[in-house]
This record gives C-alpha cells, sequence and structure tokens, in this order.
C-alpha cells in the first residue's frame, strides 16, 4: 500500500481538516431532531442534557481516535484501526457496514433532505409530482434533485482532493456563520417573547408523551431508558466527525493535524449545537399540542414536520422563516453530503488494496484519488435513494455505529499492548479512566436500544453479521486468484 499511497496528493492542512469534520457533522439533524427528544424526554433541561451529553461522548471520541489517528495515519483511517487491534475480518466488518448502509444511506437521506427543502423555494420539487412510474419503482421531482445532487458531488469529487477541499472549506464556513447568526438572532432578537420564562417552571419535569397527548412523568429508570432513546436522534446529528481519518494518508503532518482537526472540529460542532438549543427554548415553549394553531402553541414537540428551526425563526422573521431556514438547510446539507461523498471512497480504497474489496477500487485516477472508488459510492447510494429504504437503514445503523466506536476506543488499550514501540505522538486524554468512561456509557445506550428499541437494533447487528461469510466468500476468492 505504500507505493500506491505515494499518488495520493497531501493537500489537506490543519483548517480544512477541521472544516471536514464540522461539515460532516452539520447536516439537517440540528434543525429537527430536537422535536423527536423533546416528546422523549418533556423537559427543557433534559432537552437540552441529551445534548450535552452526545457533545461529551462526541468530543471524548474524538479525543481518543486522535491517539490512534497518530499512530496510524493511514488511507482508511478507522477500517485501519481495527484491522490492525483485532483481525482484518473486523476492519472488513467496518468497511462493509460503512459502504452498504453507514455512508451511502447517509448520503441518500442527506441528498433527500436537501431536495425536499429545495421544494419549499421550488414548489415543483414534490414527492408528490410523480415524473415516472415503472411497476414498485416510483420517481418522483425530489428524488430526480437528490439523484442529481449526489452525481454532481460524485463527479465534483472525482476532480481532485484540491477541489474537494476547497469547496468543503466554504460550505462549512458558510454553515458555521448561517448557525452563528441564528443564535445571534435568538440572543438579540427575542427579548419580548417569555417562552424561556415558560420553560423554566418546568426545567427538569421530565415526562414522556404518550397516547391521546398524555404526559407520563419519568424518573429513575424510565428517565434514564428515555434519555438512552433519544441520544439516537442527536448521536446521529452530531456523526461523520471521525470521517476526516478516512483521509489521513492526504493530509499534511497527519500526526498532528488529524488528532487537532478531530479536537477542534467536534468541540465547534457541539458548543454551536448546545446554543441552538438554548435558541429554541429561548423562543419556544418546550410543550406543546399537536392540535395548535400557531408556532407557539405547537411548542418545540410539535413544530410542524418537527422543523423546529423554521418555527423558533417564524417567530422573529414571520412568513420569511420558511425560506430563511430552506435555504440554511440547503447550505448545510450540500456541504454535509459533499463531506460525505469525499470522505467515505478512502476506506473502500483501503479495503481493496488488502484485497477485501474489488481490485479496481483500489486504483487511483489521475487527479490522485480513488476515482472508481468515489463512483461506486455514488451508484450505490442513488440506488439506496430511488428504493426508499435508506430512511430504515439509518434508523437499523446507529446500534452499528455505536458498536464500531465502541470497539474502536477499546483499540487503544488493545495496542497499547500488541504495539507498544509505535510512537505516538499525540496520547488519548485521561488514558485509562476517560476512553473506559466512554466505552461503559457506549455499551449502556446500546443496552438501552436493544431492550426498548429491538426493532431498529437487532436488523442493524444483523447488517453487521452478514459481512461475516461475505469476508471469508472474498478471501478464498483472491487467494484463488493468486
Amino acid at each position: 500500500m505504500k507505493s500506491e499511497n505515494n499518488l495520493l496528493q497531501k493537500r489537506v492542512n490543519l483548517f480544512d481538516g477541521i472544516s471536514i469534520v464540522a461539515g460532516a457533522m452539520i447536516g439537517s439533524g440540528i434543525f429537527i431532531v430536537s422535536a423527536d427528544i423533546a416528546r422523549t424526554v418533556g423537559s427543557p433541561g433534559w432537552l437540552m442534557i441529551v445534548w450535552l451529553i452526545t457533545g461529551i461522548i462526541t468530543v471524548i471520541g474524538a479525543l481518543c481516535y486522535g491517539e490512534l489517528a497518530s499512530m496510524m495515519p493511514n488511507v482508511g483511517g478507522q477500517y485501519v484501526y481495527l484491522r490492525e487491534a483485532y483481525h482484518p475480518l473486523l476492519g472488513f466488518l467496518f468497511g462493509w457496514t460503512t459502504f452498504l448502509v453507514i455512508q451511502c444511506g447517509s448520503i441518500a437521506a442527506v441528498a433527500v433532505a436537501f431536495a425536499k427543502f429545495s421544494g419549499v423555494l421550488f414548489p415543483w420539487i414534490s414527492e408528490k409530482n410523480t415524473l415516472l412510474q415503472l411497476g414498485f419503482l416510483k420517481i418522483n421531482s425530489t428524488m430526480v434533485v437528490a439523484i442529481l445532487m449526489i452525481l454532481f458531488l460524485t463527479w465534483l469529487n472525482t476532480l481532485g482532493i484540491v477541489t474537494g477541499k476547497t469547496v468543503q472549506n466554504i460550505f462549512s464556513s458558510t454553515k458555521v456563520i448561517a448557525l452563528l447568526g441564528l443564535i445571534a438572532v435568538g440572543f438579540l432578537a427575542t427579548n419580548n417573547i417569555n417562552s424561556l420564562e415558560i420553560n423554566k417552571e418546568v426545567f427538569w419535569q421530565a415526562g414522556k408523551v404518550g397516547a391521546d397527548n398524555q404526559v407520563i412523568p419519568l424518573v429513575g429508570i424510565a428517565l434514564i431508558t428515555a434519555i438512552g432513546t433519544s441520544l439516537v436522534g442527536s448521536l446521529f446529528s452530531a456523526d461523520a466527525w471521525y470521517d476526516v481519518t478516512f483521509i489521513s494518508g492526504e493530509v499534511i503532518n497527519p500526526k498532528r493535524n488529524v488528532p487537532l482537526s478531530l479536537f477542534f472540529g467536534t468541540l465547534i460542532v457541539s458548543a454551536l449545537y448546545m446554543l441552538v438549543n438554548y435558541v429554541y427554548i429561548k423562543i419556544l415553549p418546550l410543550s406543546g399540542s399537536p392540535d395548535g394553531t400557531d408556532v407557539l402553541s405547537r411548542g418545540i414537540q410539535y413544530a410542524t414536520d418537527d422543523r423546529v428551526a423554521t418555527s423558533a425563526m417564524s417567530v422573529v422573521f414571520g412568513d420569511y422563516a420558511a425560506v430563511i431556514m430552506a435555504i440554511l438547510i440547503m447550505i448545510s446539507t450540500f456541504g454535509c453530503n459533499h463531506g460525505l461523498i469525499m470522505a467515505g471512497p478512502r476506506v473502500y480504497y483501503a479495503m481493496a488494496k488488502d484485497g477485501l474489496f474489488f481490485s479496481k477500487v483500489g486504483e487511483i485516477n489521475k487527479n490522485g484519488v480513488p476515482g472508481f472508488a468515489i463512483i461506486i459510492q455514488g451508484i450505490w447510494s442513488i440506488l439506496l435513494c430511488m428504493s426508499g429504504t435508506y430512511s430504515d437503514l439509518l434508523d437499523y445503523v446507529i446500534f452499528a455505529v455505536l458498536l464500531f466506536f465502541a470497539l474502536t476506543i477499546l483499540s487503544i488499550f488493545i495496542l497499547r499492548v500488541k504495539k507498544p514501540d509505535i510512537p505516538r505522538s499525540y496520547k488519548a486524554l485521561g488514558y485509562p479512566v476517560v476512553p473506559a468512561i466512554y466505552i461503559l456509557t457506549t455499551v449502556l445506550i446500546m443496552v438501552i436500544l436493544l431492550i426498548y428499541k429491538p426493532l431498529y437494533t437487532f436488523p442493524g447487528l444483523g447488517i453487521v453479521i452478514m459481512g461475516v461469510p461475505v469476508f471469508y466468500i472474498w478471501r478464498k476468492y483472491n487467494r484463488k486468484k493468486k
């Protein structure tokens, strides 16, 4: 792999790395998922706690990944860490799940989100606007826009890492500035709104919205369970921060810049997410009714189509809020998808160099990027988009993501014993306590999901396990070729 890696261009600096982390994290989730969290935990204080836990888990994870990135600054990132710490099988299962669901499913979902919000500006773009129907396959204008977005960004990323990082820098910076603008509006233009005072009265009164809109008080284990299940949405909204490790082979001084990119990128986004949610509870009452006639009576819990940010901004900007937020989310999802499409193929490339994917996937094009890997990722993402299954797959995949997080952090302990002589320019903060807390927290969340959301978790586990026979078949096939 070393000689082939020399064809990769080391053009990604620290600022680029931070942009990749932040850009991949900020999608449409921060503008939507707080509604579901509010319905599950039922109080402003616990809504903020869910986002705080998400931020802490994410930043600790990034700090721990920093040690692995400084040890093995190779293209493929997390795939390489798992392969070296455990066995090529585990690395393959990560790559298999990443390609099959995590990366391509996310690309499809984000593309559809982009298209849906484009429909606010261009009514022609609608899921009700069917353009073609072939049996069970129904092509609507929203799907067409999503597919065109994937095609464009796939093509763009085949042009080279310099083009890719430049586009990412522009959109990541725009997203951060836009979120800061949203936060500024929340702090400066809402002094006459008394929602915060209403929320303070029930700040810690947790309660889950049950049947017939009845509120069930939450205490003890019930509250812990509610927080655990709520973390699915917030963690997914903060996911993909590790994508920068996939392109480690193209980072200038990766032993320094990858760990720093992980830390600063996750810290910035986590802080922004906390502030955005504070703005939500400053502008909107958390509790509301699905039958409410305006945004204040519907509250955060029942914001129309869960679009909490749009509801909050409509209090300030009135009818213009929908257009403003649609533009912001279009920018956000475009930049997010660009980062996902740029990073993912480096994993498949590394797998192919190990003989665990089609050999052509391990080739570098004339622009110094794994062009064929980028193309097949785009094709599979489009197929998922057309099938309409990406939403279900993403519901399933958060368990698999958490599983690989826990195994990757555990690999720090394993590699300190297994490969103690590898230079570590950066070491995990608070080792062994902080990484151990991360693993235990992640395992606790997985247990809660297994018990209380089995319809989501077991299919995700099944997708991972399906990769085991595929690994051995692929390895046997490659041995025969040799």
